[in-house]
Protein backbone atom coordinates (compact mmCIF):
# COMPACT_ATOMS: atom_id res chain seq x y z
CA UNK A 1 0.00 0.00 0.00
CA UNK A 2 1.41 3.40 -1.03
CA UNK A 3 1.61 6.10 1.40
CA UNK A 4 -0.96 8.32 -0.44
CA UNK A 5 -3.68 5.34 -0.34
CA UNK A 6 -2.73 5.08 3.65
CA UNK A 7 -3.49 8.30 4.26
CA UNK A 8 -6.66 8.63 2.25
CA UNK A 9 -7.83 5.40 4.32
CA UNK A 10 -6.77 6.71 7.81
CA UNK A 11 -8.23 9.95 7.24
CA UNK A 12 -11.95 7.74 5.98
CA UNK A 13 -11.28 5.61 9.55
CA UNK A 14 -10.60 9.36 11.78
CA UNK A 15 -14.01 10.74 9.87
CA UNK A 16 -16.11 7.91 10.28
CA UNK A 17 -15.96 7.77 14.22
CA UNK A 18 -15.35 11.11 14.83
CA UNK A 19 -18.74 11.69 13.78
CA UNK A 20 -20.49 8.95 15.82
CA UNK A 21 -17.93 9.95 19.10
CA UNK A 22 -19.30 13.79 18.66
CA UNK A 23 -22.89 13.26 19.22
CA UNK A 24 -23.54 10.06 19.97
CA UNK A 25 -21.38 10.43 23.53
CA UNK A 26 -24.12 13.05 24.82
CA UNK A 27 -27.07 11.82 23.62
CA UNK A 28 -28.53 10.86 26.79
CA UNK A 29 -27.96 14.03 28.46
CA UNK A 30 -29.23 16.06 25.42
CA UNK A 31 -32.48 14.27 25.51
CA UNK A 32 -32.64 14.14 29.34
CA UNK A 33 -32.42 17.73 29.98
CA UNK A 34 -32.73 19.90 26.35
CA UNK A 35 -35.38 17.88 25.23
CA UNK A 36 -37.24 16.66 28.41
CA UNK A 37 -37.16 12.75 27.35
CA UNK A 38 -38.71 9.86 29.68
CA UNK A 39 -36.16 7.25 30.11
CA UNK A 40 -38.44 5.22 28.14
CA UNK A 41 -38.01 7.88 25.15
CA UNK A 42 -34.62 7.79 25.63
CA UNK A 43 -34.07 3.92 25.25
CA UNK A 44 -36.38 4.91 21.91
CA UNK A 45 -34.20 7.19 20.81
CA UNK A 46 -30.87 4.86 21.33
CA UNK A 47 -32.39 1.76 20.10
CA UNK A 48 -31.82 3.41 16.42
CA UNK A 49 -28.48 2.23 16.62
CA UNK A 50 -29.96 -1.79 16.95
CA UNK A 51 -32.23 -0.73 14.41
CA UNK A 52 -29.78 0.63 12.09
CA UNK A 53 -27.85 -2.71 12.75
CA UNK A 54 -30.72 -4.70 11.61
CA UNK A 55 -31.22 -2.71 8.62
CA UNK A 56 -27.39 -2.67 7.48
CA UNK A 57 -27.20 -6.35 6.25
CA UNK A 58 -29.87 -5.90 3.28
CA UNK A 59 -28.25 -2.33 2.45
CA UNK A 60 -24.81 -3.74 1.89
CA UNK A 61 -25.90 -7.09 0.57
CA UNK A 62 -28.78 -5.61 -1.89
CA UNK A 63 -27.07 -2.80 -3.09
CA UNK A 64 -23.39 -2.19 -1.96
CA UNK A 65 -22.38 -5.86 -3.09
CA UNK A 66 -24.19 -5.89 -5.81
CA UNK A 67 -24.64 -2.77 -7.94
CA UNK A 68 -22.36 0.13 -6.90
CA UNK A 69 -18.56 0.87 -5.83
CA UNK A 70 -18.65 0.85 -1.47
CA UNK A 71 -16.76 4.31 -2.03
CA UNK A 72 -20.04 5.78 -3.78
CA UNK A 73 -22.62 4.56 -1.30
CA UNK A 74 -20.17 5.87 1.42
CA UNK A 75 -20.14 9.03 -0.17
CA UNK A 76 -23.65 8.81 -0.75
CA UNK A 77 -24.71 7.56 2.76
CA UNK A 78 -22.59 10.64 4.42
CA UNK A 79 -23.86 13.28 2.59
CA UNK A 80 -27.41 12.23 3.11
CA UNK A 81 -26.59 11.45 6.87
CA UNK A 82 -25.44 15.33 6.94
CA UNK A 83 -28.59 16.48 6.10
CA UNK A 84 -30.70 14.54 8.67
CA UNK A 85 -27.71 15.72 11.44
CA UNK A 86 -28.75 18.98 10.65
CA UNK A 87 -32.02 18.43 11.03
CA UNK A 88 -31.36 16.84 14.93
CA UNK A 89 -29.55 20.27 15.11
CA UNK A 90 -32.93 21.72 14.42
CA UNK A 91 -35.12 19.91 16.11
CA UNK A 92 -36.96 21.05 19.46
CA UNK A 93 -39.20 18.06 20.24
CA UNK A 94 -38.42 14.33 20.99
CA UNK A 95 -40.90 13.08 18.94
CA UNK A 96 -39.49 14.30 15.43
CA UNK A 97 -36.01 13.87 16.60
CA UNK A 98 -36.83 10.40 17.11
CA UNK A 99 -37.37 10.16 13.25
CA UNK A 100 -34.44 11.93 11.90
CA UNK A 101 -32.04 10.04 14.61
CA UNK A 102 -34.08 6.48 13.05
CA UNK A 103 -33.11 7.80 9.32
CA UNK A 104 -29.75 8.74 10.41
CA UNK A 105 -28.93 5.27 12.27
CA UNK A 106 -30.54 3.29 9.21
CA UNK A 107 -28.10 4.91 6.67
CA UNK A 108 -25.10 5.82 9.16
CA UNK A 109 -24.73 1.88 10.44
CA UNK A 110 -23.90 0.66 6.68
CA UNK A 111 -20.94 2.85 6.14
CA UNK A 112 -19.21 0.84 9.36
CA UNK A 113 -19.35 -2.27 7.46
CA UNK A 114 -18.42 0.02 4.00
CA UNK A 115 -15.34 1.51 5.53
CA UNK A 116 -13.71 -2.23 5.90
CA UNK A 117 -14.85 -3.27 2.64
CA UNK A 118 -12.71 -0.14 1.42
CA UNK A 119 -9.80 -0.64 3.39
CA UNK A 120 -9.37 -4.34 3.06
CA UNK A 121 -9.60 -4.02 -0.74
CA UNK A 122 -6.48 -2.23 -0.71
CA UNK A 123 -4.49 -4.53 1.71
CA UNK A 124 -2.35 -7.34 0.76
CA UNK A 125 -2.04 -8.27 4.35
CA UNK A 126 -4.92 -7.21 6.39
CA UNK A 127 -3.82 -8.95 9.94
CA UNK A 128 -0.54 -6.63 9.87
CA UNK A 129 -2.05 -3.41 7.62
CA UNK A 130 -5.97 -2.74 8.90
CA UNK A 131 -5.02 -2.28 12.87
CA UNK A 132 -2.98 0.57 11.77
CA UNK A 133 -5.09 1.98 10.16
CA UNK A 134 -7.89 1.41 12.16
CA UNK A 135 -6.78 3.27 15.09
CA UNK A 136 -7.36 6.22 13.54
CA UNK A 137 -10.89 5.45 14.10
CA UNK A 138 -10.55 5.62 17.94
CA UNK A 139 -8.46 8.28 17.89
CA UNK A 140 -11.33 9.92 15.75
CA UNK A 141 -13.79 9.18 18.27
CA UNK A 142 -10.81 10.27 21.57
CA UNK A 143 -10.52 13.80 19.64
CA UNK A 144 -14.46 14.54 19.15
CA UNK A 145 -15.03 14.34 23.07
CA UNK A 146 -11.81 15.88 23.86
CA UNK A 147 -13.10 19.16 21.12
CA UNK A 148 -16.54 18.66 22.94
CA UNK A 149 -14.96 18.90 26.32
CA UNK A 150 -11.55 20.85 26.47
CA UNK A 151 -12.12 22.74 22.66
CA UNK A 152 -15.83 23.94 22.53
CA UNK A 153 -16.95 23.31 26.25
CA UNK A 154 -20.63 22.43 25.57
CA UNK A 155 -21.06 19.70 28.07
CA UNK A 156 -20.08 22.55 30.48
CA UNK A 157 -22.21 23.04 33.46
CA UNK A 158 -23.40 26.35 31.87
CA UNK A 159 -23.23 24.89 28.48
CA UNK A 160 -25.57 21.96 28.94
CA UNK A 161 -27.72 24.35 30.71
CA UNK A 162 -27.72 27.05 27.81
CA UNK A 163 -28.30 24.41 25.22
CA UNK A 164 -25.23 23.97 23.62
CA UNK A 165 -24.64 20.16 23.35
CA UNK A 166 -27.15 20.81 19.86
CA UNK A 167 -23.75 22.05 18.58
CA UNK A 168 -22.58 18.70 18.57
CA UNK A 169 -25.54 17.36 15.53
CA UNK A 170 -23.83 20.36 13.70
CA UNK A 171 -20.24 19.34 14.08
CA UNK A 172 -20.94 16.03 12.94
CA UNK A 173 -22.66 16.68 10.32
CA UNK A 174 -20.14 18.78 9.11
CA UNK A 175 -17.57 16.59 9.28
CA UNK A 176 -19.79 13.98 7.79
CA UNK A 177 -20.26 15.65 4.61
CA UNK A 178 -16.56 16.46 4.61
CA UNK A 179 -16.17 12.26 4.57
CA UNK A 180 -18.93 12.37 2.26
CA UNK A 181 -17.27 14.43 -0.49
CA UNK A 182 -13.93 13.27 0.58
CA UNK A 183 -15.27 9.30 -0.35
CA UNK A 184 -15.38 10.00 -3.98
CA UNK A 185 -11.95 10.58 -3.83
CA UNK A 186 -11.24 6.83 -2.21
CA UNK A 187 -9.36 3.91 -4.24
CA UNK A 188 -12.21 2.30 -6.33
CA UNK A 189 -13.75 -0.59 -4.79
CA UNK A 190 -16.01 -2.28 -7.04
CA UNK A 191 -19.39 -4.80 -6.26
CA UNK A 192 -18.54 -8.30 -4.90
CA UNK A 193 -21.65 -10.11 -6.55
CA UNK A 194 -22.99 -10.31 -9.83
CA UNK A 195 -26.07 -8.02 -9.93
CA UNK A 196 -28.10 -11.06 -11.27
CA UNK A 197 -26.76 -13.58 -8.60
CA UNK A 198 -29.93 -14.91 -6.42
CA UNK A 199 -30.51 -13.13 -3.67
CA UNK A 200 -31.01 -15.08 -0.13
CA UNK A 201 -32.04 -13.48 2.85
CA UNK A 202 -30.07 -16.38 5.29
CA UNK A 203 -27.27 -15.08 3.58
CA UNK A 204 -27.79 -10.92 4.39
CA UNK A 205 -28.33 -12.01 7.54
CA UNK A 206 -26.09 -14.94 8.28
CA UNK A 207 -28.47 -17.10 9.29
CA UNK A 208 -26.28 -20.22 7.74
CA UNK A 209 -24.21 -19.74 10.72
CA UNK A 210 -27.00 -21.08 12.91
CA UNK A 211 -25.87 -24.34 12.51
CA UNK A 212 -22.85 -23.41 14.55
CA UNK A 213 -25.51 -23.33 17.65
CA UNK A 214 -25.56 -27.27 17.28
CA UNK A 215 -22.16 -26.81 19.37
CA UNK A 216 -22.76 -26.66 22.83
CA UNK A 217 -19.87 -23.93 23.69
CA UNK A 218 -20.90 -21.91 20.95
CA UNK A 219 -24.82 -22.00 21.63
CA UNK A 220 -23.38 -20.58 25.61
CA UNK A 221 -21.02 -18.06 23.85
CA UNK A 222 -24.04 -17.03 21.61
CA UNK A 223 -26.34 -16.69 24.31
CA UNK A 224 -23.87 -14.97 26.78
CA UNK A 225 -23.52 -12.39 23.75
CA UNK A 226 -26.44 -11.46 23.56
CA UNK A 227 -27.07 -10.66 27.14
CA UNK A 228 -24.25 -8.97 27.81
CA UNK A 229 -25.34 -6.35 25.27
CA UNK A 230 -27.99 -5.35 28.47
CA UNK A 231 -25.38 -4.01 30.80
CA UNK A 232 -23.55 -2.36 28.27
CA UNK A 233 -26.59 -0.71 26.76
CA UNK A 234 -26.88 0.97 30.12
CA UNK A 235 -23.34 2.20 29.46
CA UNK A 236 -24.17 4.07 26.07
CA UNK A 237 -27.46 5.28 27.65
CA UNK A 238 -26.50 6.69 30.78
CA UNK A 239 -23.10 6.78 31.51
CA UNK A 240 -22.74 10.54 30.27
CA UNK A 241 -26.31 11.79 31.81
CA UNK A 242 -24.96 10.16 35.35
CA UNK A 243 -21.41 11.97 35.01
CA UNK A 244 -22.91 15.34 34.10
CA UNK A 245 -25.59 14.70 37.25
CA UNK A 246 -22.94 13.48 39.54
CA UNK A 247 -20.96 16.84 38.84
CA UNK A 248 -18.13 15.40 37.50
CA UNK A 249 -16.30 18.46 34.76
CA UNK A 250 -15.93 18.12 31.30
CA UNK A 251 -17.43 14.26 31.45
CA UNK A 252 -17.08 13.76 27.69
CA UNK A 253 -13.46 14.27 27.86
CA UNK A 254 -13.16 12.11 30.57
CA UNK A 255 -15.30 9.49 28.99
CA UNK A 256 -12.55 9.26 26.25
CA UNK A 257 -10.48 7.84 28.62
CA UNK A 258 -12.61 4.94 27.50
CA UNK A 259 -11.82 4.68 24.12
CA UNK A 260 -8.11 5.21 24.98
CA UNK A 261 -8.38 2.15 27.12
CA UNK A 262 -9.70 0.24 24.34
CA UNK A 263 -6.82 0.77 22.73
CA UNK A 264 -4.36 0.17 24.60
CA UNK A 265 -6.19 -3.30 26.27
CA UNK A 266 -6.93 -4.47 22.54
CA UNK A 267 -2.77 -4.86 22.91
CA UNK A 268 -2.88 -7.62 25.44
CA UNK A 269 -5.37 -9.77 24.19
CA UNK A 270 -2.86 -12.10 22.28
CA UNK A 271 -1.06 -12.34 25.85
CA UNK A 272 -3.81 -13.17 27.54
CA UNK A 273 -4.99 -15.89 24.79
CA UNK A 274 -1.42 -17.43 25.00
CA UNK A 275 -0.94 -17.50 28.54
CA UNK A 276 -4.69 -17.78 29.94
CA UNK A 277 -6.71 -19.12 27.14
CA UNK A 278 -10.16 -17.96 25.86
CA UNK A 279 -13.10 -18.97 28.60
CA UNK A 280 -10.63 -17.20 30.95
CA UNK A 281 -9.64 -14.01 28.66
CA UNK A 282 -13.52 -13.55 27.69
CA UNK A 283 -14.76 -14.02 31.57
CA UNK A 284 -12.59 -11.09 32.59
CA UNK A 285 -14.21 -8.96 30.14
CA UNK A 286 -17.77 -10.16 31.57
CA UNK A 287 -16.55 -9.49 35.39
CA UNK A 288 -15.12 -5.98 34.42
CA UNK A 289 -18.47 -4.80 33.44
CA UNK A 290 -19.99 -5.88 36.94
CA UNK A 291 -17.22 -4.13 38.66
CA UNK A 292 -17.28 -1.24 36.13
CA UNK A 293 -21.43 -0.79 37.54
CA UNK A 294 -20.38 -1.03 41.35
CA UNK A 295 -17.64 1.18 40.91
CA UNK A 296 -20.37 4.03 39.24
CA UNK A 297 -22.92 2.38 41.95
CA UNK A 298 -20.70 3.46 45.00
CA UNK A 299 -19.30 5.97 43.77
CA UNK A 300 -19.62 9.81 43.29
CA UNK A 301 -18.49 13.13 42.24
CA UNK A 302 -16.66 14.07 45.10
CA UNK A 303 -14.55 12.10 46.77
CA UNK A 304 -15.20 8.85 45.31
CA UNK A 305 -14.84 10.26 41.53
CA UNK A 306 -11.61 7.98 41.42
CA UNK A 307 -14.30 5.72 41.51
CA UNK A 308 -16.07 6.69 38.24
CA UNK A 309 -12.85 7.53 36.37
CA UNK A 310 -11.63 3.94 36.94
CA UNK A 311 -15.00 2.61 36.05
CA UNK A 312 -14.69 4.59 32.68
CA UNK A 313 -10.80 3.68 32.29
CA UNK A 314 -12.66 -0.25 32.69
CA UNK A 315 -13.84 0.00 29.05
CA UNK A 316 -10.82 -1.37 27.50
CA UNK A 317 -11.10 -4.72 29.39
CA UNK A 318 -15.36 -4.60 28.54
CA UNK A 319 -15.04 -4.34 25.33
CA UNK A 320 -11.51 -5.54 23.96
CA UNK A 321 -11.94 -8.63 26.18
CA UNK A 322 -15.38 -9.62 25.71
CA UNK A 323 -16.29 -8.22 21.79
CA UNK A 324 -12.70 -8.96 20.38
CA UNK A 325 -11.82 -11.81 21.92
CA UNK A 326 -15.36 -13.36 20.59
CA UNK A 327 -14.82 -12.10 17.09
CA UNK A 328 -11.39 -14.53 17.47
CA UNK A 329 -13.34 -17.12 18.76
CA UNK A 330 -16.06 -16.76 16.47
CA UNK A 331 -13.95 -16.89 13.50
CA UNK A 332 -11.80 -19.94 15.04
CA UNK A 333 -15.28 -21.74 15.04
CA UNK A 334 -16.90 -20.93 12.31
CA UNK A 335 -14.21 -22.00 9.40
CA UNK A 336 -14.14 -20.81 6.45
CA UNK A 337 -17.74 -21.88 5.28
CA UNK A 338 -19.50 -20.11 7.72
CA UNK A 339 -16.66 -17.25 8.71
CA UNK A 340 -18.64 -14.08 6.99
CA UNK A 341 -22.23 -15.67 7.65
CA UNK A 342 -20.76 -15.93 11.62
CA UNK A 343 -19.39 -12.19 12.22
CA UNK A 344 -22.45 -11.06 10.73
CA UNK A 345 -24.94 -13.40 12.83
CA UNK A 346 -23.09 -12.38 16.03
CA UNK A 347 -22.74 -8.63 15.17
CA UNK A 348 -26.66 -9.21 14.19
CA UNK A 349 -27.13 -11.06 18.04
CA UNK A 350 -25.17 -8.12 19.99
CA UNK A 351 -26.00 -4.62 18.26
CA UNK A 352 -29.11 -5.71 16.93
CA UNK A 353 -31.15 -7.81 19.22
CA UNK A 354 -29.39 -7.54 22.20
CA UNK A 355 -28.76 -4.14 22.63
CA UNK A 356 -32.11 -3.48 21.35
CA UNK A 357 -33.74 -5.63 24.32
CA UNK A 358 -30.61 -3.54 26.92
CA UNK A 359 -31.80 -0.38 25.73
CA UNK A 360 -35.29 -0.57 26.39
CA UNK A 361 -34.63 -2.60 30.11
CA UNK A 362 -32.34 0.72 30.84
CA UNK A 363 -35.56 2.78 29.80
CA UNK A 364 -37.54 1.14 31.88
CA UNK A 365 -35.04 0.93 34.73
CA UNK A 366 -33.98 4.50 34.98
CA UNK A 367 -37.89 5.74 34.79
CA UNK A 368 -38.96 3.61 37.49
CA UNK A 369 -36.35 4.59 39.83
CA UNK A 370 -36.75 8.47 39.19
CA UNK A 371 -37.66 10.60 42.02
CA UNK A 372 -40.65 12.58 42.17
CA UNK A 373 -38.30 16.15 42.26
CA UNK A 374 -37.38 14.33 39.00
CA UNK A 375 -33.45 13.32 40.35
CA UNK A 376 -32.63 9.87 39.53
CA UNK A 377 -31.71 6.98 42.24
CA UNK A 378 -27.93 6.59 40.20
CA UNK A 379 -27.08 3.78 42.57
CA UNK A 380 -30.19 1.45 41.68
CA UNK A 381 -29.72 2.17 38.03
CA UNK A 382 -26.08 1.21 38.22
CA UNK A 383 -26.69 -2.27 40.51
CA UNK A 384 -29.36 -3.90 38.69
CA UNK A 385 -26.67 -4.45 34.83
CA UNK A 386 -23.82 -5.03 37.48
CA UNK A 387 -26.20 -7.87 38.47
CA UNK A 388 -27.21 -8.76 35.20
CA UNK A 389 -23.56 -9.10 33.82
CA UNK A 390 -22.11 -10.90 36.80
CA UNK A 391 -25.20 -13.56 36.39
CA UNK A 392 -23.81 -13.91 32.89
CA UNK A 393 -20.42 -14.33 34.09
CA UNK A 394 -21.64 -17.06 36.16
CA UNK A 395 -23.67 -18.93 33.77
CA UNK A 396 -20.55 -18.75 31.00
CA UNK A 397 -18.48 -19.98 33.85
CA UNK A 398 -20.62 -23.01 34.88
CA UNK A 399 -21.79 -23.95 31.30
CA UNK A 400 -18.62 -23.33 28.99
CA UNK A 401 -16.49 -26.61 28.63
CA UNK A 402 -13.06 -25.00 27.97
CA UNK A 403 -11.75 -28.98 27.94
CA UNK A 404 -13.34 -29.42 24.32
CA UNK A 405 -11.92 -26.29 22.66
CA UNK A 406 -9.03 -26.45 20.61
CA UNK A 407 -6.25 -23.73 21.07
CA UNK A 408 -7.52 -20.42 19.60
CA UNK A 409 -4.85 -18.08 18.15
CA UNK A 410 -5.08 -14.60 18.56
CA UNK A 411 -3.93 -13.51 15.60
Amino acid sequence: MNSTIRIKLSVMMFLEFFIWGAWFVTLGTYLAINLQASGSETASVFSTQSWGAIIAPFIIGLIADRYFNAEKILGILHIAGALLMYQMYQSEQVGMFYTYVLGYMILYMPTLALVNSVAFNQMKDPEKEFPNIRVWGTIGWILAGLSISYVFHWDSSEGVTQGLLKNTFLLSGIAAFVLGIFSFALPKTSPKIVSNEKIRVADLLGLDALKLLKDKNFAIFFISSILICIPLAFYYQNAHPFLTSAGIENPTGKMAIGQISEALFLLLIPVFFVRYGFKKTILVGMLAWAIRYALFAYGNGGDLSFMLIIGIALHGICYDFFFVSGQIYTNSKAGDKYKSAAQGLITLATYGVGMLVGFAVAGWITDNYKMIDGTINWQMVWIIPAGIAFAVFLLFALLFDSKKEKEIKAI
